[in-house]
């Protein structure tokens, strides 16, 4: 361990932000870095836990935070980032974007403040880019089989370089115009600024990846043409397909589907043409139906963009403020969550069903009722019904739907594979990851639906290890 006595001694420090009033004036990141001496200090907190939690229950990837969190601790940097990488192919994109699970199952916040795992891992990783101490990895041997990856998000990131270290030539197709999928077109850039990804794919172009950009596999190339051209085949092409909201009135104009929006702001960032219609909160009263993460990134932009005001509704009820006797830990707290975009300013309104838009032409308003909602039964399902009398009118310019994603497109790819797909519609896979076609493969959301990045990137390394084992067999 660390320092015996640290989680005693110190207190959990977070990193300093941008204050509100400038950072909405831009898209940069706004979270800054500790000194690399506070850093230590945030390591040494990490106790002698007996069973860690954080890496066995909490994080997809099992990284392995006890071990580098003490040789931080203990000034071992470079060791420390060859533990973390042991496990991750990309943590700078963790350490921004990533819930912490793992921050949630840490022992030490059974009575006290979790360990910043997070945040550690930022800085860890960012010391190494700056330290030169990430460089890229080629093959010392080339096996002469292909692999095809389609879809260029985490999942097939992290596919492609553990296959290209492997020894194979794998090659990416992306249908945008630029490489990382949900990373570069899904995230804000004040969660994640675009040079960062491009600094990793410069590496992974290093080591041999091929990316090729605005080609759709099963579209512009025939599944036949891949399974000839292809030893195997890795579909990571995410859970794209948006939760729509099927109320009177949703053919109104300026009624959007979250991802549209957050994808143009990304274009625009990036002096990249815009796709569709331009949707832009500038001026407008924003009304945003979904509480989760998609949800909050939609209020941060509408803030940058200059809303007149933003409202964001939750058909669930406001979540407590701590863990209840049915959620212990060292499971995922559902507890009230304020984001750094709900710092910024938004009305948040939870129980809350949306019944019908109104408008001529385009949105206005909107009509909600209020629900009361029924205590969790011995399965933990809650039930709802509408409170009479409730019903309010919310004026909305602009309306965006964050309400989740259902499954992987259902288009040419997966039908001219005949793949077989599960209950929820998502690509149906072994423990291998190998679909119901021998040598086509899946991983990521395409495979599990809409996750977080760090499941995605563990499952991406899986599906690696699965399509080397059928080409060395």
């Amino acid at each position: 361990m660390a320092k015996p006595t640290g989680f005693l001694e110190i207190e959990r420090q977070d990193p300093p932000k941008k204050p509100v009033e400038e950072r909405i004036q831009n898209f940069q990141e706004f979270e800054t870095l500790l000194s690399e001496k506070d850093l230590q200090q945030q390591a040494s907190r990490c106790m002698d836990c007996g069973v860690p939690f954080c890496h066995a229950y909490g994080c997809p990837a099992h990284n392995r935070v006890p071990d580098w969190n003490n040789m931080i601790y203990r000034g071992q940097w470079q060791r420390a980032l060859e533990f973390l990488h042991a496990t991750t192919n990309f943590p700078e994109f963790t350490g921004r974007v990533c819930p912490a699970l793992c921050e949630a199952a840490c022992t030490l916040g059974i009575n006290q403040k979790a360990v910043s795992i997070r945040q550690i891992e930022r800085h860890l990783v960012e010391r190494g880019w700056r330290e030169g101490w990430i460089q890229p990895e080629p093959a010392l041997e080339k096996s002469g089989k292909r692999v095809a990856v389609v879809g260029s998000g985490p999942a097939g990131l992290a596919a492609a370089q553990q296959l290209a270290r492997l020894g194979h030539e794998v090659v990416v197709f992306e249908k945008n115009n630029r490489v990382g999928g949900l990373l570069r077109y899904g995230i804000p850039d004040f969660k994640l600024e675009k040079w960062v990804i491009d600094r990793r794919l410069k590496q992974m172009q290093a080591e041999g990846v091929i990316f090729e950009t605005g080609v759709e596999a099963g579209v512009d190339l025939s599944v036949r043409y891949m399974q000839r051209m292809f030893d195997a085949i890795v579909i990571t092409a995410g859970a794209t397909i948006s939760r729509n909201l099927a109320v009177p009135g949703r053919d109104l104009h300026n009624i959007h589907f979250a991802m549209d929006y957050l994808k143009q702001q990304n274009q625009r960032v990036a002096s990249e043409a815009l796709e569709g219609p331009e949707i832009h909160a500038r001026g407008k009263h924003v009304v945003v139906i979904g509480g989760g993460d998609t949800g909050s990134d939609c209020v941060g932009t509408a803030r940058r963009q200059g809303a007149l005001w933003i409202t964001q509704l939750e058909l669930l009820p406001k979540p407590p403020e701590q863990r209840d006797a049915h959620n212990p830990w060292p499971t995922w707290p559902t507890i009230l969550r304020t984001s750094s975009s709900h710092e910024e300013g938004c009305d948040r309104v939870w129980s809350l069903m949306t019944q019908e838009f109104m408008g001529e032409g385009r949105v206005e308003s909107l009509k909600a009722v209020k629900l009361n909602w029924s205590k969790a039964d011995a399965n933990g399902r809650r039930s709802f019904e509408p409170i009479p009398g409730s019903q309010m009118e919310i004026k909305a310019d602009l309306v965006l739907l964050a309400l989740g994603f259902l499954h992987v497109n259902h288009g040419p790819l997966v039908q001219d594979c005949d793949l077989q797909l599960d209950d929820r519609g998502n690509i149906a896979v072994d423990a291998n990851n190998m679909t119901s076609v021998p040598g086509v493969f899946a991983a990521g959301d395409s495979a599990s639906g809409a996750s977080l990045v760090i499941r995605a990137i563990t499952e991406g390394r899986e599906a690696a290890s699965g399509v080397h084992q059928y080409l060395s067999s």
